[in-house]
């Protein structure tokens, strides 16, 4: 609501009921994403944990959620160029790079590949490392976007940005089961910076 002449307390304690609302709606999204992937991991029978591991599991591991790490991110097409990423298990998958998405971080552009993938059910990739890969987070990068399993925060077409926020990073499989085979972050997609937002390493790796 604007404020106008009639503005008065009773309109400031209902406009702060209504943001301590949306506040709080958020805050829920923000739990339960993390309450469910818990969950998944725990009692799903495709979890990338061992049915040992599950017994012991007490969560994933993430830093507080900060809202700097969210932004939205303008996508420039680019030729499209056959690409092979790098797999967790040493072989290599084939993808296309077909864009680029650029960013401001904290004051500072970015920018990170976007590439699609060429396997199974094909979809939109992005995985990244920073200066926390390897030893909060781990070293083979995390995802950020990964259509295949409708992994993304919503893309705007007519404007053509994505919504991109590191919080919602998080590791692939193979983080805890090394049997799985899972792309690993190219290595054009290195931020020089620490990423302290998104899923840590899994309890127990470091």
């Amino acid at each position: 609501m604007s404020r106008d002449s009639e503005f008065n307390a009773s309109d400031a304690i209902e406009l702060l009921d209504w943001k301590h609302s949306i506040f709080d709606l958020y805050a829920e999204i923000r739990r339960r994403w993390r309450v469910e992937r818990d969950r998944l991991y725990r009692d799903h029978p495709q979890s990338p944990l061992t049915a040992s591991a599950r017994k012991d599991f007490s969560g994933c591991s993430f830093f507080d959620y900060d809202a700097s790490w969210r932004m939205l991110a303008r996508i420039e097409d680019v030729e499209p160029a056959p690409l092979e990423i790098a797999v967790s298990t040493g072989a290599r998958f084939q993808f296309t790079r077909i864009g680029v998405a650029h960013f401001d971080l904290h004051g500072v552009e970015h920018e990170l590949e976007l590439t699609w993938n060429e396997g199974y059910g094909g979809g939109l990739f992005l995985a990244f490392t920073d200066e926390t890969s390897g030893s909060t987070t781990y070293g083979g990068g995390r995802y950020l976007i990964d259509t295949v399993k409708g992994a993304d925060l919503g893309f705007d077409h007519d404007k053509g940005t994505a919504l991109l926020d590191f919080n919602f990073a998080y590791n692939p499989s193979c983080s805890y089961d090394p049997r799985w085979a899972c792309p690993l972050a190219p290595s054009a997609n290195r931020l020089g910076l620490a990423v302290t937002a998104g899923e840590q390493l899994p309890r127990g790796s470091d």
